[in-house]
């Protein structure tokens, strides 16, 4: 079979990044369409535009809301009318998912901007779509990835801590379900096996949060860019992002989509319900005790939830449970690349244990 890695074409990291954005952008084009969220355009805007004066030709567009098809329409007319040759998101996921449709759409370069630390979609060949209301639609999947993506941590570091542990909670699953990817010979997003460098990537990006997670948590708290930020902000961006889309996914997302099932569950963040997933897979799969309580220690450290109650399920029965699981394990889930057969049943009782162990946990730490 074929190996196939895919890859952002550039990636700039580092404080005051935002002030290079121009001359990043020129490398792609003469016009820039800057497609930019309510926070960017009312807090950030007048910080990085002096930058474009004199670089690169630009016109800004308030992002309005929702990455729909009919807000990716509007934004199309627009780039069309002023005759941009590429696109600029700056902000939040569903901001960058619209400048990469639109990008996609009138086929020019596209330069992603996240303003917070929080997944690792920014680096992704995919957008989520919506309808105007809010409702999901469809994924649409992109030829390629972003031609850049651009991280200005001294922003990361002034957004509250908790979209960087959230990062955290998404990042934390990558190297266990491209191991998983790996072991069953399952294929990455590409259709394909991964790479020897997507699995190392995806180790690297294990190993990076454990030892500097806690760090990053208090230099965020504190609005401080350290070496440490640096680096969990890099794990949470791009080695996340390579690991699970050049690595493959496994049984921690599908959980966390199992979750999607309970309106209860709603307000949890992305990394919160993917972190929950990756303790619930260590029982499923069968890890060695030593890693359990490594990875539960983690969570514990930098404030990841470790019980069900933690992702907002303090009163879920045994019949939601079970809902969770079945939707987590359909019949075109990544579940099943785990190198295991793998049932409902199987993460009914996984869920259960690894909430059970939180719990433990949380009893005997409330008792020192």
């Amino acid at each position: 079979m074929l190996s196939t890695t895919i890859f952002p074409g550039r990636y700039v990291q580092g404080y005051d990044a935002l002030a290079s954005l121009g001359e990043e952008t020129a490398r792609f084009g003469d016009q820039a369409l800057l497609i930019v969220d309510p926070f960017v355009a009312d807090h950030l805007l007048t910080s990085f535009e002096g930058g474009f004066e004199g670089v690169i030709e630009y016109q800004v567009e308030r992002f309005q809301g929702e990455c729909s098809d009919e807000e990716i329409e509007r934004l199309n007319g627009i780039l069309g009318d002023v005759g941009s040759d590429v696109v600029v998101g700056i902000g939040g996921g569903k901001t960058l998912d619209t400048a990469k449709a639109v990008a996609h759409h009138a086929e020019v370069p596209v330069v992603i901007v996240p303003t917070i630390a929080s997944t690792d979609a920014p680096i992704s060949a995919l957008s989520v779509i919506y309808t105007p209301e809010g409702a999901f639609k469809r994924y649409l999947f992109l030829p390629t990835n972003p031609d850049l993506v651009l991280v200005d941590t001294k922003v990361v570091a002034e957004a509250p801590v908790e979209f960087l542990v959230s990062g955290m909670g998404d990042a934390l699953a990558t190297w266990f379900e491209a191991e998983s990817a790996r072991q069953a010979y399952a294929s990455n997003m590409t259709g394909n096996l991964g790479s020897m460098t997507a699995y190392a990537l995806a180790r690297l990006c294990f190993d990076t949060l454990l030892e500097f997670g806690l760090a990053a948590r208090t230099a965020c708290e504190a609005h401080a860019v350290v070496p440490a930020l640096e680096k969990i902000v890099e794990a949470n961006t791009l080695l996340s992002g390579l690991g699970f889309e050049s690595g493959g996914l496994a049984a921690a997302h599908a959980i966390h989509n199992g979750f999607t099932v309970l309106e209860a569950a709603h307000d949890a963040y992305h990394g919160e319900k993917v972190a929950f997933g990756t303790l619930t897979s260590l029982f499923l799969t069968d890890k060695p005790v030593a890693l359990i309580d490594q990875v539960y220690s983690f969570c514990e450290d930098v404030g990841l939830p470790t019980t069900l109650a933690g992702i907002g399920l303090d009163d879920v029965s045994d019949v939601e449970l079970m809902q969770v699981a079945e939707a987590a394990t359909a019949e075109d889930e990544t579940i099943h690349n785990e190198p295991m057969p793998i049932t409902a049943e199987k993460v009914f009782a996984a869920l259960k244990a690894a909430d059970a162990e939180g719990r433990r946990r949380e009893a005997l730490y409330h008792l020192v």
